[in-house]
């Protein structure tokens, strides 16, 4: 084949898109399973830290192993329809009416103390993009234990500061009801407080829209364990 000809370029780079798409494909699914175990080890780790547990890199599954004793999913009645709270996918729940969610819990049992927490999952929109976390509270199904934050690329120095614990510590010993009303946690700006009487943090300093991010995905992501809440009250 004569190689100055458009025939033999054409023919050339067809080979060529060929053979390196198919090596970028195998690539890619011969990586696929370390992604995920890198990502499935993330979300333990940042699970774990709502009860303010750490771990090493490569202890971070044995830590959660250890720490989270038991995990399963509920339904917007407090019924538990499934075992499998890590398989649920947090994001694309929060898209969905309240009543159809599938609500994941994580139940974390401190060595230390014996002590239970319940770990709950929350996601919503930040300024740039998406912000998640997990509230961990105690087996009053009221007083916060502790909370984790963090967001895909809100502005360093401003919204980003959600993911400090100068902003999740403020969450500790807040309640979620008040009496029997149940009153989400909200966040406010400095120096204010909420119309009504629900326990209430300060918002990041100019970080305004992330703060009120925050507070919508609290109150969306939260409300739906009301009633498994409520049986936690009753125990």
């Amino acid at each position: 084949m004569n190689k100055q000809s458009n025939s033999y370029t054409i023919l050339y780079i067809i080979v060529l898109v060929l053979v390196v798409g198919s090596a970028l494909a195998l690539t890619a699914m011969a990586l696929k399973p370390r992604q995920q175990e890198n990502a499935d080890a993330d979300k333990k780790r940042q699970i774990l830290a709502a009860v303010h547990v750490t771990a090493e890199a490569g202890d971070i599954t044995s830590t959660f192993d250890k720490y989270v004793t038991s995990q399963f999913v509920v339904d917007e009645n407090g019924n538990r329809i499934a075992d499998d709270a890590f398989a649920i996918n947090v994001a694309n729940e929060s898209k969905i009416a309240a009543d159809k969610r599938s609500l994941p819990v994580y139940v974390c049992t401190l060595p230390d103390n014996g002590e239970t927490k319940y770990i709950l999952p929350v996601y919503g929109a930040g300024l740039w993009g998406p912000i998640w976390g997990y509230v961990a509270l105690d087996s009053d199904g009221s007083t916060i234990y502790g909370a984790y934050f963090a967001h895909q690329g809100e502005t360093p120095g401003l919204g980003a500061e959600i993911e400090k614990p100068a902003f999740s510590d403020q969450f500790e010993g807040k309640q979620m009801f008040k009496g029997d009303r149940y009153l989400p946690v909200t966040v406010v700006k400095v120096g204010q407080k909420p119309l009504g009487d629900e326990d209430y943090v300060d918002a990041v300093s100019g970080g305004t829209i992330t703060s009120k991010g925050v507070a919508a995905m609290l109150n969306d992501c939260l409300t739906p364990y009301q009633k498994f809440l409520e049986t936690l009250r009753t125990k």
